[in-house]
C-alpha cells in the first residue's frame, strides 16, 4: 500500500455521515431516466429562483460577475454557489489522482468508493468556505447590518444548496438519469441566458427612451412604433449596450460551426487478439478534450478578476495592483466593475469592433492568449485525466485489442500520432471559435455558448445512443 491509500483511509470516517445516492440495482429504463433528468433540472431551476433568506441587499459590485454563465450560478438566491464546489472539488481529485500524489487503483471498489467520498467531502468544505467569504465579505450587506443570527442563517442556505447539486449530480451519474449534472446546469443555465437576452419583456430606459431587453421583442416593437423603418432595423440590429439582433445572428451562426466541427474525427480500426473477425473502432475526435480546455481557462480567469478586484479595491495606488488590473464601474449594470487596464484588461474580449479597431494591440493579445491557454490546458488535462497515449494504449491491451497491421509494442507510437495533436489543435480550435464570437458580439459570451453547444451535443449523443439501444429505432 502506497502513501496515497493512506491518504484516502483519512476519509473512511466521514463516509457514513456523507449523503450518498446507491447505484441503480437495475437496468433503469429510458423514458425512467428521461424522468429523473427532468426531475433535477426542475430542482435547479426552482433553487435558481428562490431568493436567500436573511440578506440584507445584493446591488454592491459582484466580484463573481464573470464567473456566473459557467457556474450556473444565479445572484440572491439559494443557487448562488452554483456548481463551484462540485467543479473544484472534482478537478482537485483529478489532478491530484493524475499527478499520483493520491494513488487509486479504480479496479478495486472500496478505492473508488473512498475517492468518491474525498471528492464529495471536498465539495461541501468548498461549499462551507465559500458561504462564509461570501458572507463576511459583505456580499449581502456588512455582518452588522444582517445580524449573526441572519449570517448563519445565509451560510447554512447555501451549504444546503451545496449538497443538493451535490446529489443530483451523484444521481444522474449513477444511471438514473442522462449525463452528468454538471453538464446539464451549465448548458440550462446559458441557454436561459440567451432565450432571457431575445425575448425579455423587460423595458430599460438608455437615454433613447424605454427600450425592450429582449432584441427580438425590440425588433418588433422598434418596427411598429417608429415611422422610419430603415432606421428602426438599424436601431434593432446594431443599438449599443443591449442586446441586439446581430448578437442573436452571431450566437446562431457560432451555435452551427460548433456542431459541425464535432463530426471532425480520426476512426482508428481495432480488432480483438482472441476473438478472430470481431472488429471495432477508436474514433479520436477533433474535439478530444471536449470542454475541459475552456472551463479550466474560465476558472483560471474568473480567479483573476476576483483576486484583482480585491486588491483593486483595497490598494489601487499600488504598482503591482495596477499592473495586474485597473477597474471602473460601468455605468450599465448596477455597479458592476469592468477592466480598463492591466492583465486583467487585455485578457478580456473586445466589446465591440470599433474597440479592436481602437486598440489592436488588445484584441491581437486576448487572440494569441485564447489561443496558448485553451492549447496548453487541453495538452495538460490529457496527461491527468488518463487519457494521453499511454493511458488508451494501456486499456486497449487490457481489453485483448490490437490495431491491424501493427504489433502489439507499436500501439502507443500509433496513438501518439494523434492523440497530442488532437488534443492541441483541438484545444486551439475551440479557443478561436470563442474569440470569434466574442469579436463578433455571441450573447452570453464565446466561452458560454462553446460550453452549451458541446454539452449539448453530448446530450443529443447519449439521447440518441440510449434510445436506440433500449427502443430500437423507432422513439417512444
Amino acid at each position: 500500500m502506497g502513501g496515497g491509500f493512506r491518504v484516502l483511509h483519512l476519509v473512511r470516517p466521514f463516509l457514513s455521515f456523507l449523503p450518498e445516492v446507491q447505484s441503480a440495482d437495475r437496468k433503469i429504463p429510458f423514458r425512467e431516466k428521461v424522468i429523473y433528468t427532468v426531475i433535477a433540472l426542475f430542482i435547479f431551476l426552482v433553487c435558481s429562483q428562490l431568493p436567500l433568506y436573511g440578506i440584507h441587499s445584493t446591488t454592491g459590485a459582484d466580484p463573481f460577475y464573470w464567473m456566473r454563465v459557467i457556474l450556473a450560478s444565479n445572484r440572491g438566491t439559494v443557487m448562488e454557489l452554483g456548481i463551484t464546489p462540485i467543479v473544484t472539488s472534482g478537478m482537485v481529485m483529478q489532478l491530484l489522482v493524475g499527478s499520483k500524489i493520491i494513488e487509486v487503483d479504480n479496479n478495486v471498489r472500496e478505492d473508488r468508493a473512498l475517492l468518491n467520498g474525498a471528492q464529495k467531502l471536498l465539495g461541501i468544505l468548498i461549499a462551507v468556505g465559500e458561504a462564509v467569504a461570501y458572507v463576511l465579505s459583505g456580499m449581502y450587506g456588512s455582518v452588522s447590518q444582517l445580524g449573526v443570527g441572519n449570517a448563519i442563517l445565509i451560510i447554512v442556505q447555501l451549504c444546503f444548496a451545496g449538497i443538493v447539486v451535490i446529489c443530483l449530480d451523484e444521481l444522474l451519474q449513477k444511471g438514473y438519469g442522462l449525463g452528468s449534472g454538471i453538464s446539464l446546469f451549465i448548458a440550462t443555465n446559458m441557454c436561459e441566458n440567451i432565450i432571457w437576452k431575445a425575448f425579455s419583456p423587460t423595458t430599460i430606459n438608455s437615454g433613447r427612451g424605454a427600450e425592450f431587453e429582449g432584441a427580438v421583442i425590440a425588433l418588433f416593437h422598434l418596427l411598429i412604433t417608429r415611422t422610419d423603418k430603415v432606421r428602426a432595423l438599424r436601431e434593432a440590429f446594431y443599438r449599443q449596450n443591449l442586446p441586439n439582433v446581430t448578437n442573436l445572428l452571431a450566437t446562431v451562426l457560432i451555435f452551427l460551426i460548433v456542431v459541425y466541427f464535432q463530426g471532425f474525427r480520426v476512426v482508428l480500426p481495432v480488432r480483438s487478439k482472441n476473438s478472430r473477425g470481431q472488429q471495432g473502432s477508436y474514433p479520436i475526435k477533433l474535439f478530444y478534450t471536449s470542454n475541459m480546455p475552456i472551463i479550466l481557462h474560465s476558472a483560471l480567469v474568473s480567479n483573476l478578476y476576483f483576486i484583482s478586484q480585491l486588491l483593486y479595491r483595497k490598494y489601487s495606488g499600488n504598482f503591482l495592483v495596477n499592473l495586474l488590473g485597473i477597474w471602473k464601474e460601468s455605468e450599465y449594470s448596477n455597479g458592476q466593475s469592468i477592466p480598463v487596464g492591466g492583465l486583467a484588461y487585455y485578457i478580456t474580449p473586445p466589446s465591440s469592433l470599433a474597440d479592436m479597431a481602437a486598440n489592436p494591440f488588445h484584441a491581437l493579445f486576448y487572440l494569441v492568449f485564447m489561443l496558448s491557454a485553451c492549447a496548453l490546458f487541453s495538452k495538460t488535462w490529457i496527461e491527468v485525466s488518463g487519457s494521453s497515449a499511454r493511458d488508451v494504449a494501456k486499456q486497449l491491451k487490457e481489453q485483448q485489442m490490437v490495431m491491424p497491421g501493427h504489433r502489439e509494442s507499436n500501439l502507443q507510437k500509433e496513438l501518439n500520432r494523434y492523440i497530442p495533436t488532437a488534443a492541441a489543435f483541438g484545444g486551439m480550435c475551440i479557443g478561436a471559435l470563442t474569440v470569434l464570437a466574442d469579436f463578433m458580439g455571441a450573447i452570453g459570451s464565446g466561452t458560454g455558448i462553446l460550453l452549451a453547444v458541446t454539452i449539448i451535443y453530448q446530450y443529443f449523443e447519449t439521447f440518441e445512443k440510449e434510445k436506440v439501444s433500449e427502443l430500437g429505432l423507432f422513439g417512444f
